[in-house]
């Protein structure tokens, strides 16, 4: 495997990653509807050409992580979506307003797979990692886990705060048992997960 690099690509206070492994990238979590001009603007600002994206991936369906899905779609870079997102898609419709501009999400073209797939998509553009269920901010988060230790957690409660979340703090046990070391989130600085 190539070595990984990652890139935050994000805006409006909310981190977007970009994993590479030489010219092949995956892009965690998608951006706010009505701001592909945006998120043009920042990945040719990094340096990172849309066309190389391989899949985008929603850690969740919430409008700040997964509104830009379908103008990304279009745009050419594929939606990878978990088998337990699928039914969460149409539901984030009901929190956008006319003025936030959102594309519906279309299952045209999505790429839907199960958690026990994704080692091997992975694999197949250069990452040496897998997707993983991470309930706790909700039913369908999931996470990207890189053997490394990265792992990509979008609005998963911090461990710290989620004392009274037992689902939460469930997940953080099971990332920290898969080897899990360093949090990117969707919000806020990465951190590290003490052992």
């Amino acid at each position: 495997m190539t070595q990984t690099t990652i890139i935050n690509v994000g805006y409006r206070s909310t981190h977007y990653w970009v994993i590479s492994a030489g010219n092949s990238r995956f892009l965690v979590d998608i951006g706010w509807p009505g701001s592909l001009g945006t998120m043009k603007a920042n990945l040719q600002r990094m340096g990172v050409p849309l066309n190389e994206i391989r899949y985008a991936l929603a850690t969740h369906y919430h409008i700040d992580h997964a509104g830009l899905g379908e103008e990304l779609k279009k745009s050419g870079v594929p939606l990878l979506v978990l088998d337990v997102q699928v039914e969460a898609i149409p539901l984030m419709k009901q929190w956008t307003k006319p003025h936030d501009n959102y594309v519906d999400i279309t299952p045209q073209g999505n790429v839907v797979i199960s958690f026990d797939q994704s080692r091997a998509l992975l694999s197949q553009i250069g990452i040496a990692g897998e997707i993983v269920p991470t309930p706790g901010h909700t039913e369908h988060c999931v996470s990207l886990l890189l053997d490394d230790g990265s792992v990509f957690t979008g609005d998963l409660t911090p461990e710290a705060f989620a004392f009274d979340n037992p689902t939460a703090l469930a997940t953080w046990q099971m990332l920290r048992e898969r080897g899990a070391t360093h949090v990117y989130p969707a919000h806020g600085p990465i951190w590290t997960l003490e052992g």
